[in-house]
């Protein structure tokens, strides 16, 4: 039987978000063990130097310049809460809302 998650991250491992960190954002969501949640490097996400770069799928939720002591806010608040970290959020792709 195969197992499908309900969400996906994907954290950037190309040459410039490894430069910033990228490997060490990795691992501090994989040590989380989300349920129902894969944790996946991936290429270039074409963003080069706002990274680490990580995306929150099937929302297609972007964040930019992740540290790894940003994580667990990111799984609590997004993964956990379905509310995205608008303060992480990269604002290039970010809905705009008109509060």
């Amino acid at each position: 039987m195969i197992h499908l998650c309900s969400k996906k991250v994907l954290v950037c491992q190309n040459r410039t978000c490894r430069k910033q960190g990228s490997a060490q954002v990795l691992a501090a969501f994989q040590a989380e063990s989300i349920p129902d949640v894969g944790i996946e490097a991936t290429g270039c996400l074409g963003q080069c130097g706002n990274g680490p770069m990580v995306i929150i799928l099937p929302e297609e939720v972007w964040y930019d310049r992740i540290q790894p002591e940003e994580v667990s806010t990111i799984v609590e608040h997004h993964l956990y809460g379905g509310e995205p970290v608008k303060a992480l959020l990269y604002q290039k792709f970010a809905p705009h809302h008109s509060d």
